[in-house]
């Protein structure tokens, strides 16, 4: 199989697809965004495009990805290195200001997303072609993986009223697209007017994973460490709105959930029963473990739950897992399990659990202690987005 060329691999390789960008440039991009060799954007623009590029934009977790989550804003500042402005879209503004985009041409963007809703890089995108429709700003994506796959959906569709940073457009959390093809998807949800041009990657399949592209796994944020982590992210992230701890503070984030009151192994045993009556519960094994978190929930306390091994990656339903986990958990720990009613990406009315799982009916599935069968019929409203997508799909 060969290894997967990156747009910004084909922007290097091709002057066709140099001549895409013209004008003053600002490029979007963080750490994970590297070439073949690892180099980092910025160095590409340079070496192609010199002095054109004029300002560089990060996205949530800062430029260089070091940020926690959940409303940690990054400041401006000018590259020591570069010499070029660095502007936050995780800061006072969401958004490019107009001041922003002044003596923009082009606007590229060159971001490692993971193909979950929740994950606030497509918002950002969303933002941006928003804003380059204003000002009649070109916008180039340089497209990437969606590391778990380009086939597999999982959850419902986002309910119009439960838009938020966390999900701008009706999409399912685990969606299938890549960064090009969500930009396609937005510019057509929005009827946006900007031009916009997606630089595609070579030699990437939809059926493919992360680890089936020969290519580097860089953290595209603080708490993915392995690529791995963003296929149980896909489910596991909802923990977020929960007192359960998702494992920020580990060496294996949201791999883990956990909470000081559970005793491991009798909780694994407990939910025996369920866990085996999934359909996909030969692609993944419960481990159960303690961990203790160096900071966010539950800092400094042993927390006992599971370790969530993938054994069938193409099976496996991260997803559905998690919401079993939660709902067991919800009975499991009684009056010690909460949800979060602190403000959550900047929506402070709404509870974070329904933010992120897009619909409140699943809430009730988890206080209801209700079948697998009824979540199912939650999920079961994807069909009108899955023949829709395939209009944009920009591979095969």
């Amino acid at each position: 199989m060969d290894k997967v060329q990156n747009g910004i691999d084909r922007l290097q390789n091709e002057s066709d697809q140099q001549n895409k960008i013209s004008g003053n440039i600002a490029l979007l991009c963080h750490s994970a965004s590297v070439d073949e060799n690892l180099k980092n954007s910025i160095e590409v623009f340079k070496e192609i495009y010199g002095e054109r590029l004029i300002k560089v934009f990060g996205p949530q977790h800062g430029f260089v990805s070091d940020v926690q989550d959940n409303m940690i804003e990054t400041d401006h500042y000018k590259h020591p290195y570069f010499n070029l402005p660095i502007y936050s879209l995780y800061s006072e503004t969401r958004e490019p200001t107009p001041e922003m985009l002044k003596d923009i041409n082009t606007f590229v963007i060159d971001l490692q997303d993971v193909g979950t809703r929740v994950y606030t890089y497509i918002t950002t995108m969303t933002y941006i072609l928003k804003a380059c429709a204003k000002e009649n700003i070109k916008v180039v994506i340089l497209d990437r993986p969606n590391p778990v796959s380009g086939k597999i959906i999982e959850g419902p569709i986002l309910k119009e009223s439960l838009l938020s940073f966390v999900g701008c457009m009706p999409i399912p959390q685990r969606h299938s697209l890549t960064m090009g093809e969500m930009a396609k998807f937005a510019k057509d949800h929005f009827n946006l007017s900007c031009e916009l041009e997606v630089i595609t990657m070579k030699n990437w399949k939809r059926e493919m994973f992360w680890d089936d592209t020969g290519l580097e796994w860089i953290n595209p944020s603080p708490n993915l460490p392995t690529w791995q982590g963003s296929l149980t992210f896909a489910g596991t992230v909802l923990f977020e709105g929960t007192n359960i701890s998702e494992g920020r503070g580990t060496t294996r984030s949201l791999e883990v959930i956990g909470h000081p009151s559970i005793e491991p192994y009798s909780f694994v045993e407990s939910i025996k029963k369920e866990i085996e009556s999934l359909d996909d519960s030969h692609s993944f094994t419960l481990r159960p473990t303690v961990f203790m978190p160096t900071f966010q929930k539950h800092t400094g306390a042993p927390c006992g739950g599971v370790h969530i091994h993938i054994k069938d990656k193409k099976a496996f339903k991260s997803w559905r897992l998690s919401q079993l986990l939660c709902q067991k958990l919800y009975h499991h720990l009684g009056n010690d399990f909460e949800w979060v009613k602190k403000a959550y990406e900047y929506e402070y009315e709404k509870l974070p659990i329904d933010l992120i799982n897009g619909d409140e009916a699943i809430r009730t599935w988890v206080e209801n202690n209700d079948s697998i069968k009824a979540l199912s019929e939650i999920e079961n409203n994807t069909q009108e987005y899955k023949e829709s997508i395939k209009k944009i799909y920009l591979y095969e």
